[in-house]
Parts: structure tokens; C-alpha cells; sequence
């Protein structure tokens, strides 16, 4: 779950698929679309399915966000950040301070439930009531675990021309995030390579 929420909320700045760049989180009905999009990823921590989003909310998700992305940019230094927003990051401070705090506003007790018959699972047992703040709280807490834990050392921003979407890396020679942005990467390198030869030297 940590890995993939966190993921999800960076994701949600993309390529919008025509040379531009598409906030999924800029309007509050957008924002509520992509709540609702992580009900799976989200059971068991907050009822994503049920929640609508308002102004307060979204701007919050939004800071959690940058937060997130800011991180993200500090993990795959000294390679270049996703270029999508590497202008207006925070300081690292403030990101972490940002994350910490959103963390921080939902005290949850872990709970074990073990059927007679079954496997046993956790959950997490919220003393807060707020299905908003418990929202942005289990947010920021898969990413706390995700940039905590084995997987941030593979974490990696797509190169693909247009892409801005950081990726963890699945396996040793993975480049960029998906086939297509790969297939985009080599098209891009052919032409690259076709226009010097072209603009070589005139034969004397």
C-alpha cells in the first residue's frame, strides 16, 4: 500500500498525453475523482470511497503533495528531478516538517483482528473523526513508510521526453516508467542521432 499511495498522489501531476502537463488534483471534483480512484489502495485506513472533497481539503492533499515530490527530488539526486515542477519545490526542511505534521494530526492505535476461521489481518483504529483529516493522515503516513523503507533506494524519474513521473524501478536495466515512454526515449535518440549526421560537415 505505502509504496504505491505515494506514488499515486506524486502521479497525480502526469503528462497529459499532448506535450503538456495535467494536474489531477487542481480542481476539488478532480480532487474527489482521484480520492475515490484509491479506495483499494486506502481500505482499512480511511473510507476514500465516501469521501467529497472540498477547497480545504484539496489544498491540503495539494501541499502534501509537494511535499511528497519535493522528497522524491532529494531521493534520486544527483539525478536530475522530475522536471514538472523542479522549480518550485520546497527546501527539504519544509517538506519534511509538511510531512511529519500531516502525519501527525491522527493518533491511531494498530488493531489485530483474527477470525476462527481465517488468517489474522491489522488494521489501523483512528481516534479522530475527521474522514479529512484521517484522509490526508494515512496519506502522508504511506509515504513516511515508503521513503523509510528498502524501496526509495530504487525509486528513479522517468527520463522520456514529456514524462514527469517518478517510477520505482522493477528491475536492473529499467530506464523509464512504461513501455511507451521507452519506446518515446528511443524515437527520440534515433531522430537526435539522424539530424547531427545530417548537419555534419560539408565535404570541401
Amino acid at each position: 500500500m505505502e509504496r504505491w499511495t505515494a506514488l499515486e498522489l506524486a502521479s497525480t501531476i502526469r503528462h497529459d498525453g499532448n506535450g503538456g502537463v495535467t494536474d489531477d488534483l487542481a480542481t476539488v471534483e478532480g480532487t474527489t475523482r482521484w480520492i475515490r480512484r484509491q479506495s483499494d489502495l486506502l481500505a482499512g485506513h480511511v473510507p476514500a470511497g465516501e469521501i467529497t472533497a472540498d477547497e480545504d481539503l484539496r489544498s491540503r492533499i495539494v501541499g502534501l503533495r509537494r511535499a511528497v515530490r519535493t522528497l522524491f527530488a532529494r531521493t534520486v539526486s544527483p539525478a536530475p528531478p522530475s522536471p514538472a515542477d523542479a522549480h518550485r519545490l520546497m527546501t527539504v526542511d519544509q517538506a519534511l516538517a509538511g510531512l511529519n505534521a500531516a502525519a501527525g494530526r491522527e493518533l491511531v492505535a494498530p488493531q489485530l483482528d483474527w477470525p476462527a476461521e481465517g488468517a489474522p489481518t491489522t488494521r489501523l483504529l483512528s481516534a479522530e473523526n475527521d474522514p479529512h483529516v484521517g484522509l490526508v493522515a494515512a496519506l502522508a503516513r504511506a509515504a513516511i513508510d515508503f521513503l523509510g523503507g528498502p524501496q526509495r533506494e530504487q525509486l528513479r524519474a522517468c527520463t522520456a521526453p514529456r514524462c514527469v513521473r517518478y517510477f520505482v524501478k522493477s528491475h536492473g536495466r529499467q530506464e523509464w516508467c512504461k513501455p511507451s515512454c521507452g519506446n518515446r526515449a528511443r524515437q527520440a535518440r534515433h531522430y537526435s542521432r539522424r539530424s547531427a549526421a545530417s548537419d555534419g560537415p560539408a565535404p570541401s
